[in-house]
């Protein structure tokens, strides 16, 4: 395995440095993993940040590191981490750890280890629980078998599943990034702890769960990673809107399974998302809004005549599920404001009928969509999961007279920009009024009038005003 792995000048001289010291020092964890397998794949060499675990107490790392790395940082330096800026590259070194958790909090009992064997067994998973000596002889360490998991894409702890999530239950969720980023299959073993203890993410911070489910929507695939989390009912703890979305089917009231269609939604919208090279990708935002667009279903499903489902205004009910629930996560507000938007306009398409959209409409839609126009596109095309070819071929092609309206109108007017043809001072000097509730008023009247009818001239619009104003009093 060894020669899979092209050690970079500044991990040679590192481990020259600590080797003439005395010290073991070992390339370990992502770094040793993700090299592999880009070596599997024809890549070659070490990227990202470097993890390397060493004999040296962290007193003894700054020492070795003085005078060489570009600065220090002391941050982990509890947990007996040392962080360095060597020639540019990041550098992670922390002493052999033996650790033991407090499961009330999950904080570990910081302990020395004696041996490299005993930090790795203290990881994650097996294909995280490899090292690489730096030394000259490079040896490798793999007692867990990682290299083979590694290579059959089989996803296992070095020790008992259950003592491991028991101690940190954020390895389950863990677990499920990696089944999404590296399309590991986890064992039985795993499963069933992660099953078992799926409430013990309730003593996980809101943020730290945040960060994790993040991390696996912005994988590439994540579909096998989210169905993991809902089958083992880590969803049911931190995420509970997506597992109610598999809703009963019965022979009576025939519907499309919405956690199905959720994912499959997903899955369209970062291929569009990837496809268009004016986007960032990833984008988060698109993806918390294709999978969470529909939790509005559950609670507004009503059974109608002749076996009809309906799911009336579930737009404007997902859209506050969404805003409390990714708060309660502690997104950004900005996140949250985003996709609860997305969660309610994306229906707005749907209520035009067959595409005779009106100048009043068009605009209507570009203005309340906003800067979030762009992701409403590819929300609204990747919500299309039917197997109808006729019918799925209808709404693109419907869709695509909506966007051909947006660019003709856009062309004859400032669609992103759409506001009053008056401002404050001309609507209080025409009134006759100072600052207040009737400029506002006046103001929003202005604008649906510009929404309604398109840019007026300022004697239209004042005449507008004023027959307004006057039916007000």
């Amino acid at each position: 395995m060894r020669e899979l792995v092209d050690l970079s000048p500044v991990l040679t001289e590192l481990g020259r440095r600590f080797s003439a010291a005395g010290y073991e020092v070992h390339l370990v964890g992502g770094s040793v993993r993700d090299a592999l397998l880009r070596a599997q794949a024809g890549g070659d060499g070490i990227h990202g940040d470097l993890d390397v675990t060493t004999s040296a107490r962290p007193e003894q790392v700054l020492e070795l590191l003085q005078g060489w790395a570009r600065s220090t940082w002391n941050t982990g330096i509890a947990f007996g981490t040392v962080g360095a800026d060597v020639q540019g590259e990041r550098i992670e070194i922390t002493t052999f750890r033996a650790d033991r958790y407090d499961r009330e909090s999950r904080n570990p009992e910081v302990a020395w280890g004696a041996s490299l064997v005993d930090d790795l067994v203290r990881r994650d998973f097996t294909v995280n629980a490899m090292a690489v000596s730096l030394g000259p002889d490079r040896t490798v360490t793999d007692p867990f078998g990682g290299l083979g998991d590694l290579l059959a894409k089989r996803l296992r702890t070095p020790g008992a599943a259950v003592d491991s999530f028991a101690d940190d239950p954020l390895r389950m969720l863990r677990a499920v990034r990696f089944v999404a980023q590296l399309g590991l299959t986890p064992d039985d073993e795993v499963v069933a702890a992660m099953t078992s203890l799926a409430g013990e993410l309730g003593r996980i911070t809101p943020e730290r769960v945040q960060v994790e489910l993040s991390k696996t929507l912005l994988q590439n695939s994540p579909r096998a990673g989210l169905e993991l989390f809902v089958a083992t009912g880590l969803a049911d703890v931190v995420l509970p809107e997506l597992p109610a979305l598999r809703m009963e089917i019965d022979e009576h009231h025939q519907h499309k399974d919405v956690y199905t269609h959720s994912l499959t939604v997903l899955d369209q919208a970062i291929v569009l998302e990837m496809a268009d090279p004016d986007a960032g990708s990833p984008d988060l935002v698109l993806r918390l809004a294709a999978l969470l667009h529909d939790i509005g279903k559950p609670a507004t499903r009503r059974h109608e005549a002749r076996g009809r489902v309906s799911f009336h205004h579930h737009e404007v009910v997902g859209a506050k599920l969404v805003r409390k629930r990714l708060t309660a996560l502690r997104y950004p507000k900005d996140v949250v404001e985003a996709v609860s938007r997305l969660t309610f306009l994306h229906l707005r398409f749907h209520g035009y009928g067959g595409g005779e959209w009106t100048d009043s409409a068009v605009r209507r839609y570009v203005t309340d969509a906003g800067d979030l126009l762009p992701r409403l596109h590819k929300l609204v095309r990747s919500d299309s999961t039917t197997r109808n070819k006729r019918r799925a071929a209808a709404l693109s092609a419907t869709y695509d007279s909506l966007e051909e309206r947006i660019t003709q109108l856009s062309a004859a007017e400032d669609l992103a920009r759409v506001r009053p043809d008056l401002d404050g001072n001309a609507i209080m000097e025409i009134l006759g009024v100072g600052p207040g509730p009737d400029v506002g008023r006046a103001w929003r009247f202005l604008k649906e009038l510009r929404l309604e009818q398109g840019p007026l001239d300022p004697d239209d619009a004042e005449a507008a005003l004023r027959q307004w104003w006057a039916a007000q009093h």
